[in-house]
């Protein structure tokens, strides 16, 4: 019999916290989890699922755009914001109440409020301690807005699946996947919106002609994108608000909201005073085994120096799970991640950019780029355009990266992935039949390389 209340005591109930608790209980260890806020973590309350339940909505104003070409007369649509998010809150609901059943089924004892590490083997949830072998912290990350002038009067992402009406106009400031996505979302649900970024071009680490591409087809929608532009305050006037820029424009708005990143929910829950080495931003440093410098403290997901996606935190959580109670020692691999953008049209991607394969192997490179319109929009109308790409190492044939961006991109390239990590060359792409008439079937017709060795002498 342990000398602790508990083997594992895990601190936040997101996904990647859950999956290490519950997996660690089938394998025989006495588990608990404390959770202060909701079971599922972002991706399930404030990020992943209500995030794409409002792509399927923001994305219906097309459609019934696109069913004219089509013989189809739907009238004038009209929209309800309210039905949306209440719908969606009660989805949300339900899958926090799934998660509340899994981990009951599992054996694990759940602890609801604010849990803080008092010691290597001690956490404290409000006035209860309790021991434990080994303590999993799984608090993942909360949105940051900078201190600006008038920050009290900007919402962020988690904000926004909560608003009481839907504005006529909205700035959104930030370059990275969660402000692209939510322009988007805004924008096809019929708000005028302004997005800023404060570099030359969003979407930093996607491939070049992707975030190009992207930007084109957002602003061909209508979104107006500023790049080198940022918000330095925020004034309330009476029922006005003014976002005030940099560049000195002022832009008269229903709403701001801040999507400059999210910060980690490490501080003030017990790892400073226990000597836990962290980085400067605020993430635990950890091993291949996700212990960190004190041997019975462990991390995963958002707090980690990993990629910060769902599917990620849940291999980190059922990596754990197996070292310590299955007798299995696991890591986790991150090369060949997918992950995909849900804007309009999506982005979806494996493997390595143009940049980082030059930067890795060099300029023996052949890059395959397809542009097209397709099949469908040649009836609908709609002038957007697919891109996709393969970029293949000249000397193995061997492809190391795959993108898109266009429908069903996620869909398209979760397969892809697994070519990719089974070693794909070009030829084997080649040597597939494809699907036809698909988009997807573009991937294995490309033939001739767009541009061979370095881009600069191929432009």
């Amino acid at each position: 019999m342990s000398d602790y209340d508990y083997d594992l005591f895990v601190i936040g109930g997101g996904s990647g916290g859950v999956r290490a608790a519950r997996f660690s209980a089938g394998y025989g260890a006495r588990v608990a989890i404390a959770e202060e806020r909701y079971w599922g973590g972002t991706c399930v309350n404030v990020g992943c699922i209500p995030k794409k339940l409002f792509v399927y909505a923001s994305h219906f104003a097309e459609d019934f755009h696109d069913a004219a070409g089509f013989g189809w007369d739907v009238g004038k649509p009209v929209f309800d914001w309210p039905t949306l998010r209440d719908n969606k809150t009660r989805e949300i609901e339900r899958l926090n109440g799934i998660y509340d059943h899994m981990l009951t089924n599992a054996g694990c004892d759940m602890h609801w409020g604010r849990a803080r590490i008092v010691d290597a083997h001690t956490v404290a949830v409000g006035e209860e301690t309790f021991s434990a072998r080994y303590i999993l912290v799984a608090v993942g990350g909360w949105p940051y807005v900078p201190d600006i002038p008038g920050k009290e009067h900007v919402i962020t992402s988690n904000d926004a699946f909560f608003l009481d009406k839907l504005p006529e106009r909205m700035v959104i400031v930030g370059g990275g996947y969660i402000a692209v996505e939510f322009a988007c979302i805004f924008h096809g649900l019929g708000v005028e919106v302004t997005q800023l970024y404060r570099g030359p071009h969003f979407l930093r680490g996607f491939d070049d002609d992707i975030r190009e591409h992207l930007a084109v087809e957002m602003r061909r929608k209508g979104i107006d994108l500023r790049f080198n532009a940022n918000l330095e305050a925020v004034m309330k006037e009476g029922e006005r608000t003014l976002a005030c820029l940099d560049t000195g424009a002022e832009l008269e708005t229903d709403l701001v909201m801040y999507a400059t990143g999210r910060k980690p929910l490490t501080a003030g829950i017990g790892l400073e005073e226990l000597g836990v080495e962290m980085a400067k931003d605020g993430t635990i440093k950890v091993d291949k085994h996700f212990h960190s410098n004190v041997p019975s403290i462990l991390a995963l997901g958002d707090i980690t120096q990993g990629p910060e996606l769902t599917p990620v935190a849940l291999a980190e959580g059922m990596a754990i799970a197996k070292t310590l109670f299955a007798d299995t020692p696991t890591t986790v691999d991150y090369d060949l991640v997918p992950s995909a953008v849900f804007t309009q049209p999506p982005i979806a991607s494996v493997g390595l950019t143009e940049a980082q394969a030059r930067d890795r192997h060099g300029d023996d490179l052949d890059v395959y780029v397809s542009g097209f319109r397709a099949l469908k929009n040649t009836v609908s109308g709609s002038q957007e355009r697919s891109l996709m790409k393969l970029i293949v190492e000249q000397a193995t044939d061997r492809v190391l990266g795959v993108h898109m961006i266009g429908p069903d991109a996620g869909e398209i390239v979760q397969g892809l992935a697994v070519a990719l990590r089974a070693g794909a060359t070009k030829a084997m792409f080649d040597a597939t039949i494809g699907i036809h008439p698909t988009a997807a079937e573009e991937f294995v017709t490309m033939r001739v390389p767009t541009r061979s060795g370095a881009r600069e002498a191929a432009e």
